[in-house]
């Protein structure tokens, strides 16, 4: 009688000769390359941040404990910490700390890295209060506010002392002056800011695909709030002439070697604005919208303006802007006899 029984496997794997080994491994290979190639651009891009982000955070806490952990150590300490300096220190929105824990543990198993389970569910425990929060929740939503001068010199008469101070003040200022996203002002460098009678010739480098801009920077009517007296005071203490335009800073009071990231930049920005009691939360983006804001109330021209900016010139953001500082010139409600 035939046996219908299915086969059971054998108790001990295959034993494969070097051809078959051969074989498997290159289709291994393949594989591995094949699931690389697929993932799309912007995703390895997210990746990419959200590694930077977790070597900046090690770079912070090295600060405070005077010991750099590697950046492999992917633990529940380590991601927890995370998490909280994310929500503490960067101003994350929920949705955001939770993509960054993602790209941190992909990036990181990528290198061979054996992150714990506990690790993973740790992070999401420590995040879930925080996604309950209606405040943190709002966080990056909608339009950045438009800085506005009178801002500028709130933030200036509030800035930190010493070389920090200085940093802040040139930082956000010229991120005003150029009109510049935090990427740009990250990617400053000091030697292509030229100092010249009328003021500043800066050349604003190509990020993210777009293209690299010249722009002129002039003095300032304000001392206090002058970009141009900025620059070269934060420039002369910082002992800087090539390289990048704007370094961390230890809480020693040491210059670092590498530029900032972008959103470094926006949280110094951020910082400064809720050091300064600041009834709006500034962002990177208010800078940059306040600039094409105020310059447009001040009677410049659009394509002036543009070239500051670098927008094109169908931008939509950019006339959002324009309509913004002008809805109250020449209103349709003003002077007509009521």
């Amino acid at each position: 009688m035939t046996d219908l029984a299915p086969r059971q496997p054998d108790a001990t794997p295959a034993v494969y000769d070097a051809a078959t080994l051969a074989v498997l491994a290159a289709m291994e290979k393949a594989a591995d390359e094949h699931l690389e190639r697929i993932i799309p651009d912007n995703t390895k891009r997210g990746y990419a941040n959200d590694w930077a982000l977790w070597e900046e955070f090690h770079d912070w806490l090295a600060e405070r404990t005077g010991s750099r952990l590697p950046s492999t150590a992917v633990t529940k300490g380590t991601l927890v910490g995370f998490v909280v300096w994310l929500d503490t220190i960067k101003f994350a929105a929920p949705t955001s700390i939770d993509r960054r824990i993602t790209g941190v543990t992909v990036t990181a198993r990528g290198l061979g890295v054996e992150v714990p389970k506990l690790a993973t569910v740790a992070a999401r425990k420590a995040l879930k209060p925080l996604k309950n929060d209606p405040e943190r929740q709002a966080r990056g939503r909608g339009k950045a506010a438009a800085v506005t001068p009178e801002q500028l010199r709130q933030m200036n008469a509030a800035v930190a002392d010493g070389l920090t101070g200085l940093r802040d003040r040139a930082l956000w200022l010229m991120a005003f002056a150029i009109a510049g996203r935090s990427a740009e002002v990250a990617a400053l460098r000091a030697d292509t800011i030229v100092h010249v009678s009328q003021g500043l010739e800066v050349h604003v480098p190509a990020v993210k695909g777009r293209p690299p801009r010249d722009v002129v920077v002039g003095y300032g009517r304000n001392p206090d709030t002058c970009p141009v007296r900025a620059w070269l005071t934060w420039r002369a203490a910082a002992g800087i002439t090539s390289g990048p335009a704007f370094l961390p800073i230890t809480v020693h009071g040491r210059l670092g070697d590498r530029a900032l990231s972008p959103e470094a930049v926006r949280e110094i920005i951020a910082r400064n604005a809720e050091r300064a009691g600041l009834s709006v939360r500034l962002t990177g983006h208010s800078m940059r919208a306040g600039f094409i804001t105020t310059s447009r109330r001040a009677g410049k021209r659009e394509e002036k303006i543009r070239e500051q900016s670098g927008h094109a010139e169908n931008s939509p953001a950019f006339w959002g802007y324009i309509r913004e500082a002008d809805k109250w010139t020449d209103a349709a409600s003003e002077d007509i006899g009521l």
